[in-house]
């Protein structure tokens, strides 16, 4: 038996978990048919988020920065109903995907979100920053919001956020802190260096956000 018969038995064994997701490539050697498998398997059972949520404890909580970007849904990776719970929006640009991302004082991602494209960045923003205790929070104007800032306030953290323009009242804000949100910046251009990060080709939610967690 050569080694992609193996790799096509073991796929076989696994298609009752892991359903139509497991596909397998035409000429595909064993490790391409056996990754496959597994990576959709562990996708599945949310061993990906696991492993992410386990790492993030070893963060640096010093301050936290939150930050979304785009990233645009193949033509293959649009669903075909309920678009909204697949985290696909549909704007003049096409369909898209957000990824919201709450990254730490060294840059690295401990939470990750998706939404559709066309959502708002603060309207995740509670979510991204919940049972995080940091003493400062790093965001664009994006974020600026009353809602937000009080949140921030409640939970004891400093706003670094600079004030929209049209605000009556500007808002004070660490501008020497403030340039450290840049880290977050790198981690999308890392991320996105990965062509399926880049642009979505899954159809699923929890494929697309295994993706995410494997890559960062």
């Amino acid at each position: 038996m050569t080694a992609a018969s193996q790799g096509r038995r073991i796929v076989y064994f696994l298609k009752p978990c892991c359903g139509s997701a497991v596909q397998e490539p035409r000429g595909a050697t064993f490790r391409q048919i056996l990754g496959t498998g597994i990576r959709y398997l562990l996708a599945i059972k949310g061993r990906w988020k696991i492993i992410s949520e386990v790492l993030s404890k070893d963060a640096d909580f010093e301050y936290l920065m939150v930050d979304g970007s785009i990233a645009r849904v193949h033509q293959h990776g649009a669903p075909k109903i309920t678009q909204e719970a697949k985290a696909v929006g549909k704007s003049r640009g096409g369909l898209s995907t957000k990824i919201h991302a709450t990254v730490d004082a060294l840059g690295n991602p401990v939470r990750l979100l998706l939404t559709a494209g066309h959502a708002s960045e603060h309207g995740q923003a509670n979510a991204l920053i919940e049972g995080f205790d940091v003493d400062y929070v790093l965001a664009d104007k994006g974020y600026d919001s009353d809602q937000f800032i009080e949140t921030l306030e409640k939970a004891g953290a400093v706003a670094v956020i600079p004030p929209r323009r049209n605000r009556k009242k500007q808002r004070k804000y660490d501008r020497e802190l403030y340039k450290e949100r840049n880290l977050s910046e790198h981690l999308f251009q890392k991320i996105k260096q990965f062509r399926r990060i880049a642009t979505r080709y899954e159809k699923r939610k929890r494929n697309y956000q295994s993706l995410l967690y494997l890559v960062s």
